[in-house]
């Protein structure tokens, strides 16, 4: 197995992981802030990157049953949020491949700024 590279993202926003600033996901891809994960406030997102996940576990939330996996920051391997494997009920299947990541979590790591994510 090779060396593994982190992405970096070229966008105007960024969100990093709070304790080693990796680059995890671009602004752009929020689909939506309304969610809640265990710190608070978290963002559904279309794509991430340098995250690995764990098993994936059945865990009963409260918008229903779902298969998720645990996203841990690759470089500093702080969990991040979760990724939604399967959804049970068929409101919940747009969240099928998709992720979350927790607000407390995260920083802006975009250039040339130092104000926190929001």
């Amino acid at each position: 197995m090779g060396l593994a590279y982190n992405t970096y993202l070229d966008s105007p926003r960024v969100y990093g992981c709070k304790q080693c600033k990796t680059h995890l996901a671009n602004h752009e891809d929020i689909i939506s802030r309304n969610f809640r994960g265990a710190t608070g406030k978290a963002y559904l997102f279309n794509s991430v990157v340098n995250v690995s996940t764990s098993t994936p576990q059945e865990r009963n939330m409260t918008t229903g049953r779902h298969i998720v996996r645990d996203l841990l920051c690759r470089q500093c391997g702080t969990t991040v949020g979760w990724k939604y494997d399967k959804a049970y009920e068929s409101s919940e299947k747009y969240k099928e491949g998709k992720f979350i990541l927790e607000h407390e979590l995260l920083c802006n790591v975009s250039q040339g700024s130092a104000a926190a994510a929001s």
